[in-house]
């Protein structure tokens, strides 16, 4: 029989599993981040044995669920319920958890347990056969062991766990145990994508966005204060600072060779990244450069911002196509958002045939001959804060 009247959740932890010495620091970040997403949900979190538990009112169901499909450091989860140490017990609730799949749609399954504590009288191929017997013998569900519709799970811990529809989590390490970085955030599919690799790797991030008002729309600025909401849900809330940035293009366009405007423009934003990075205490700027991709990330180009950087640049898509990158952004929820035709001020002033191999020594003379730093100090200072939490809407 059930035992439990609350919403029981049983979530697996992901790759912090694999520490060893500092396992306690991240499985402690992990649970600080679940109780900072349950807040107010009347939620109990507990997680041992590389095992999170939730347990919440029914109430409280869409909210956990909501944490859940959001915390970053887990590697899936699903709604369990609790039943006696008995195998009646068990095959009643594999039953049940049949009949469910089967509403929804499912035609085969088959039965995956796991027996942590070895005092239980059965052993998991035992404990797995018996548990689906019921199902198979009425014909409610085929077995299919090799690619199943619905896996049925049991897990026998300190508690008895069975649970089907499994929910896949976004894995990585908990947010805020890799330090702080400022993310570079456009309004493209590429930068937010970049963003969320760099929070699943445990880092807190904040973000910064160039708007060249009027050629850059208050749209254009909307998109991307919308993108830096979506990744607030998974990296536990976020800053966006808003700098102004119509003088400097306007400087480069005026002054500069046009074949040189788009490596000016991000060696500008380098520059203004560095003061941002001390204003913030990050310790990294994080870009969506992929290599070859526009004209501005060739090696040679890269090198050349990289010279303007007084941070370490990390490239997270560097090595990867736009496909891929789509397919992540389509996941994490902020693909929609991107293609909205709102430009920003990337694009503005591009010149039809910029340089794409551009040399430090001669690009670094033509950035000095703008005499530019006081307008990107006074861009930084009417900068615009904007803070985002993590709750849902």
């Amino acid at each position: 029989m059930e035992i439990e009247r609350n919403a029981v959740y049983l979530v697996k932890v992901g790759e912090l599993t694999l520490k060893s010495g500092n396992i306690k620091d991240f499985e402690q970040r992990l649970t600080q981040n679940a109780q900072l997403y349950l807040e107010g949900k009347n939620a109990r979190v507990r997680l041992r044995a590389g095992r999170m538990y939730v347990e919440a009112p029914e109430e409280s169901v869409p909210g956990v669920e909501y944490a859940l499909s959001h915390l970053v450091g887990i590697a899936g989860w699903a709604r369990a319920v609790i039943v006696e140490r008995d195998i009646e017990a068990i095959k009643k609730a594999v039953y049940d958890q049949g009949l469910l799949a089967r509403k929804a749609g499912a035609k085969t399954f088959k039965v995956e347990a796991r027996r942590s504590d070895k005092a239980f009288p059965l052993n998991s191929y035992e404990i797995a056969r018996e548990a689906g017997e019921a199902l198979y013998e009425e014909g409610i569900l085929a077995v299919d062991v090799h690619k199943p519709d619905v896996t049925l799970s049991v897990e026998i811990r300190e508690r008895c766990f069975v649970y089907g529809e499994q929910h896949p989590g976004h894995r990585g390490l908990p947010c805020g145990t890799g330090g702080k970085g400022l993310l570079l955030l456009s309004g493209g599919i590429d930068s937010p994508v970049a963003g969320f690799r760099m929070l699943s790797r445990g880092m807190k991030i904040d973000c910064l966005y160039f708007h060249s008002h009027p050629y850059t729309s208050p749209e254009a600025q909307g998109k991307v204060e919308e993108l830096a909401k979506t990744l607030a849900r998974f990296g536990v809330g976020t800053h966006l600072n808003v700098v102004p940035f119509t003088k400097v293009q306007e400087r480069i366009r005026d002054k500069a060779p046009v074949d040189y405007a788009t490596i000016l423009l991000r060696m500008c934003m380098m520059k203004v990244a560095n003061m941002a990075c001390e204003m913030t205490g990050a310790k990294a700027i994080i870009t969506g450069e992929s290599l070859g991709q526009v004209a501005s990330q060739t090696i040679e180009n890269l090198t050349v911002t990289n010279g303007c950087a007084a941070f370490t640049v990390l490239r997270p898509l560097i090595g990867m196509d736009k496909d891929e990158i789509i397919a992540v952004a389509k996941r994490i929820g902020t693909y929609e958002t991107s293609i909205l035709p709102y430009e920003d001020c990337c694009v503005l002033f591009s010149p039809k045939h910029p340089v794409l191999r551009a040399r430090q020594d001669e690009t670094q003379e033509i950035y000095d001959a703008l005499e530019i730093d006081g307008l990107l100090e006074e861009a930084f200072q009417g900068r615009e804060h904007k803070r985002f939490g993590w709750k849902e809407d």
